[in-house]
């Protein structure tokens, strides 16, 4: 007899928002919309007949079905998780997975990555987006590179470049800053109110909002406002002339991208001393390396 199970997506759209109490975050963290995040967990809720989330102006709450539901739902998507990894890691012994957000993937790791498939061609790399700490948990990884406090990371985390914030803006986009469209990341616990008192310009109010950086580094790139992100993402983007500073105040980030090797292979080790020599000095590092006269197979000789 066949099974009649709800989509799997449904399932993992329900966990996500249960985990986080947001379909804002949740979308953020499985790379979908907010809007198709609630419509797939509504979906799911017609489907069971029964509601598993209250909604308030504040976000969400589970209901009491939902509470049952979700440490059911919780226990079967890690033991997915944990069947497909184990046939993934058969598949070859210098396998290096790496959890980050979607943002550092695809604005410091991946601009970077050629210099680190030069220096070790027999590693294989799985790169897994990230965000909230369940999602840690369940990839099981090699090396993590997480967002937020010094506390939250712990102490035996490394901090990834510095911990500044600064405005960019596309070159093509003219004006001073305080004339120009803001966009704001409320994903964390920064924004454009402490840089103004910084810059000792009067209050700013943002037009455009997003849940992240890397949404908000993408959106200034194509001309539609200046974004107020932290150095580490710009990096990349700068050297290439995506974009540029809007103004040269910066101001300290509470939050930031912390590395910890969850497993001390060769492979963790040496994406880890890579990673950290490459982001050195942030968007300074690249051109200081070239004064100084590295390749990029110099990284190649670095311990670890």
């Amino acid at each position: 007899m066949a099974r009649t199970l709800p989509p799997l997506n449904w399932f993992r759209a329900f966990e996500s928002a249960a985990r986080n109490l947001s379909f804002t975050a949740a979308a953020d963290e499985i790379g979908m919309t907010q809007s198709a995040v609630s419509q797939q967990v509504k979906s799911l809720e017609t489907r069971l007949g029964v509601l598993l989330f209250e909604r308030k102006a504040r976000g969400l709450a589970l209901t009491d079905h939902g509470r049952r539901l979700l440490p059911q739902v919780d226990t079967a998507l890690a033991t997915l998780t944990s069947a497909t990894g184990a046939f993934v890691a058969d598949q070859t012994s210098d396998l290096l997975t790496v959890s980050a957000s979607i943002s550092v993937i695809q604005w410091v790791i991946a601009p970077m990555l050629p210099e680190f498939t030069k220096c070790h061609p027999d590693v294989v790399l799985r790169l897994i987006g990230a965000v909230w700490p369940d999602e840690f948990t369940q990839t099981a990884a090699d090396v993590e590179i997480r967002f937020g406090s010094r506390k939250q990371a712990g102490f035996d985390a490394e901090l990834l470049g510095s911990d500044r914030l600064i405005a960019l803006k596309a070159p093509n986009l003219k004006g001073k800053i305080e004339n120009l469209p803001l966009i704001e990341a409320v994903g964390t616990s920064d924004g454009w109110k402490p840089w103004a008192v910084a810059a000792d310009v009067a209050p700013l109010s943002p037009s455009l909002f997003v849940d992240s950086y890397g949404p908000a580094l993408q959106i200034a790139i194509y001309g539609n406002g200046a974004c107020l992100v932290h150095k580490l993402l710009a990096t990349a983007p700068m050297q290439q002339g995506l974009i540029e500073q809007a103004h040269q105040v910066s101001i300290a980030a509470n939050e930031s991208y912390f590395l910890t090797v969850k497993s001390k292979t060769k492979a963790a080790l040496a994406f880890r001393d890579w990673i950290v020599a490459s982001v050195s000095g942030d968007d300074t590092a690249g051109s200081s390396r070239k004064q100084a006269g590295f390749q990029p197979g110099d990284l190649c000789d670095l311990p670890g």
